[in-house]
């Protein structure tokens, strides 16, 4: 592939694929600022369950829009577009190049192809369907959504809640179905031509075995104390920072429900689960991208960098 100037990196890949050392090595060679695209990574409280860079890596190379949301505080793809849109306009104007690296797929999309431009809605109405989707259940819930946008009702699968509880949120607070918003024109934050877009995809064995090194290596780091943490802050249930990998079944285990053998193993499997979960809805979405897939990560720079000219 011929070199061109880039403005912007972009690396998918699944969890624990090896993203975050090639953002690295790659930042230092080309002085660039890394810039988060993981749902999860977002969260303050989740450092090790999300696998955040460590403070030294943070100290070394500038990164954005990592461990500044708190955990009580739901965080969503537009909030995000909108931070990274500024972000980016902020690493640029330092003279660096932004490197975004993360494992959320929708992140991507909408960072390239925009978001429908649906309103804010008030913390009323969002809280009032949050309250109704625990006393209904979900499917009383998709019931409701059935009689008053029947179009998203049949869009969305019968155990989506939380898809569901936004759909009944939008249709209360603006009046027009989601579908409406979403058929809308959006405006992408970054033009695809403009940057140069990588997937990092280790074969399966590799993967797999990264995945339970990096479960074995959280649990050493204090992964229970974060949890117990959590548990101490008496969360909603419903919040998204919840489904963080491990956070259930290490959960399970604080209520006697599991062994500490038993959970460690069931965060293993629910890791590899969702890292083959990524990797479906990379091959179904990116396949125009660059994919580098290797077993030993540190062959992905020069690779990289033998497309990339900045």
């Amino acid at each position: 592939m011929p070199k061109q100037q880039i403005t912007a990196i972009l690396i998918a890949g699944p969890t624990a694929g090896g993203k975050s050392a090639v953002a690295m090595a790659l930042a230092d060679k080309i002085g660039g600022t890394i810039i988060n695209a993981d749902s999860m990574q977002v969260y303050r409280e989740l450092r090790l369950l999300t696998a955040r860079p460590s403070v030294e890596d943070e100290a070394a190379i500038p990164h954005r829009l990592y461990g500044f949301i708190p955990i009580v505080q739901a965080y969503s793809v537009g909030h995000w577009l909108e931070d990274v849109a500024r972000e980016i306009e902020a690493v640029r104007g330092d003279g660096r190049i932004p490197i975004l690296i993360g494992g959320t797929g929708l992140y991507f999309k909408a960072l390239l192809e925009g978001l429908a431009p649906v309103p804010d809605i008030p913390d009323s109405v969002r809280d009032r369907w949050r309250a109704e989707a625990k006393r209904l259940g979900a499917n009383d819930l998709h019931g409701l959504l059935a009689e008053r946008d029947p179009e998203m009702a049949e869009r969305l699968k019968l155990g989506d809640t939380q898809r569901i509880v936004r759909a009944l949120e939008v249709i209360e607070a603006t009046g027009r179905s989601l579908s409406e918003w979403q058929d809308m024109p959006a405006k992408p934050v970054l033009e695809s031509e403009s940057a140069r877009k990588v997937v990092i995809a280790p074969d399966r064995e590799t993967l797999y075995g990264r995945i339970d090194a990096r479960v074995d290596r959280m649990m050493e780091q204090g992964a229970l104390q974060e949890v117990a943490a959590l548990i101490d802050l008496k969360l909603d249930p419903g919040l998204p920072a919840m489904r963080a990998l491990g956070v259930e079944a290490l959960m399970a285990h604080f209520a006697g429900e599991m062994e500490k053998e038993e959970a460690i193993s069931g965060f293993k499997t629910e890791s590899r689960r969702y890292a083959k979960r990524q990797m479906t809805w990379l091959r179904g979405n990116m396949m125009s991208w660059e994919w580098i897939g290797t077993k030993d990560s540190k062959s992905f720079l020069p690779r990289i960098l033998s497309f990339v000219d900045v």
